[in-house]
């Protein structure tokens, strides 16, 4: 197993277009059951590049790596995309922020770096004006989340659209009024 990198050598940064071979990279490494094709992610960014993050490693020589990434935008609560669909427009009238994908190569774990970012997610939907944010949780991640702030929802109709996850996915929601996760001074870190 590679090492945890370093806390100096680990952030979050705007997602670009030149990203996305990496991105979908990552995503096939850590959600071989979930395909999304590359249009998908391309999709996202381009509608909301604000929500759109990479965690990049750099290494020697100053050479950056993707070793993780979020996909986040505007939507409609209860209503998750169906996977692998584009979705072609934001809603005009969008009530949740919606979390689409977090996922970290398994050297970015353990780091603090997935905590950071929800916290910086959380304070981007505040400042838009979405006071609850929510997602569809799939790899065992649902504990993940509930440290985030979110809970499980159920939302009548929905079993179809989670289907096209997994039988086990679960629909996740978050709410202002909810106590958000104090990362004050956390910096992404090495595994103790």
């Amino acid at each position: 197993m590679p090492p945890t990198p370093p806390a100096h050598a680990v952030q979050w940064r705007p997602m670009s277009l030149h990203d996305l071979p990496a991105v979908h990279a990552v995503a096939h490494a850590v959600h071989p059951s979930y395909f999304e094709g590359l249009e998908v992610f391309a999709e996202r960014l381009l509608l909301h590049p604000a929500g759109c993050q990479v965690l990049v490693q750099t290494g020697p020589q100053n050479v950056s790596e993707v070793i993780g990434y979020v996909l986040s935008h505007p939507w409609r609560y209860g209503e998750p995309p169906a996977l692998n669909s584009l979705v072609d427009a934001l809603p005009e009238f969008p009530d949740t922020f919606y979390v689409h994908d977090l996922a970290l190569l398994p050297t970015a774990r353990g780091t603090g770096a997935a905590a950071i970012v929800v916290s910086h997610l959380r304070e981007h939907a505040k400042s838009c004006g979405w006071s609850r944010m929510s997602l569809v949780a799939v790899n065992e991640s649902v504990s993940f989340w509930r440290r985030q702030g979110f809970e499980v929802v159920r939302v009548p109709g929905l079993d179809t659209r989670l289907a096209s996850y997994d039988p086990t996915a679960c629909f996740m929601a978050a709410y202002s009024a909810l106590a958000p996760v104090d990362v004050t001074g956390l910096t992404a870190a090495p595994r103790a």
